[in-house]
């Protein structure tokens, strides 16, 4: 098979979410807020992409129960079945932003799942008052409340914006250095604020935005022509790379031949 062309329905939770955009006093710590309605325990197996974000996630089941939670950075697809009705509200952070909101580097929860309550930052302190909330009171209670509870000192807020700039001007196929050298820092200083702003290093960082440009654009395109629009030096240097990520070759993955579903991740203790 060289194309992309058969699809199969192969759904990812992302494909549920209704995006918006934060207002502007959330924007500095917050790029997204999303909302997916309740999905019912059924056949289908969801994917988890892989997600260079540190997100809070608000969950809502039916029989009433609402935990929040944050989900470090992945790096490996997980698939998954619904176990119980349930929605839930994803806000995900801005590069940088952990350490302010939550209290803890980024790197300390990547591919980690811990209760917000239990985080030491000011949205840890709110997590109550979240999860009382309906979904679309979410985005006005956290513009009240999030700003005047942040504090960063200036060299803090430096690197937060040094990394947003990095994250804007990173181009996936270049080499690292040549980002380091347009934002006049040393190597080893920008792989030290992805590590510690993002909780990935600058190359897995753009391994993940190439692996989403793949899913994007699989439909009625070669796949050589998506290997090389996405960066790959060849189609099999794509193949080889979707599927350590996704844990599955990509022909596979579009035919609907995907790993067998995990149970959810243990919860860290913080």
């Amino acid at each position: 098979m060289t194309t992309a062309q058969t699809l199969a329905p192969v759904m990812s939770a992302e494909d549920l979410e209704r995006r918006i955009a934060p207002p502007a006093g959330l924007r500095p710590w917050i790029t997204e807020i999303a909302h997916i309605p309740t999905v019912e325990p059924g056949p289908v197996t969801f994917t988890h992409i892989p997600q260079a974000a540190t997100t809070i996630v608000l969950r809502r089941e039916e029989s009433g129960r609402r935990d929040a939670w944050v989900l470090g950075p992945r790096t490996r697809a997980t698939y998954a079945h619904p176990e119980q009705p349930a929605g839930c509200t994803r806000i995900r952070l801005a590069p940088g932003a952990s350490q302010p909101l939550l209290g803890i580097a980024a790197a300390e929860l990547t591919d980690r799942v811990a209760l917000l309550s239990e985080l030491p930052g000011p949205a840890g302190d709110l997590a109550d008052a979240l999860l009382a909330l309906d979904p679309e009171q979410v985005t006005a209670f956290l513009e009240a409340e999030l700003p005047h509870r942040l504090t960063e000192d200036p060299v803090r807020r430096d690197h937060r914006r040094l990394l947003n700039s990095a994250v804007t001007a990173m181009d996936t196929t270049a080499p690292i250095g040549d980002l380091a050298a347009d934002l006049a820092v040393s190597e080893r200083q920008l792989r030290n604020l992805f590590t510690a702003g993002i909780g990935l290093s600058p190359k897995h960082y753009a391994r993940i935005a190439r692996l989403r440009q793949v899913l994007a654009a699989a439909g009625n395109t070669p796949w050589s022509d998506v290997a090389h629009a996405s960066g790959y030096y060849d189609q099999s240097h794509l193949s080889a790379d979707f599927r350590s990520l996704m844990g599955v070759a990509p022909t596979a993955y579009f035919r609907g031949d995907i790993p067998a579903p995990t149970p959810c991740q243990t919860l860290s203790r913080f």
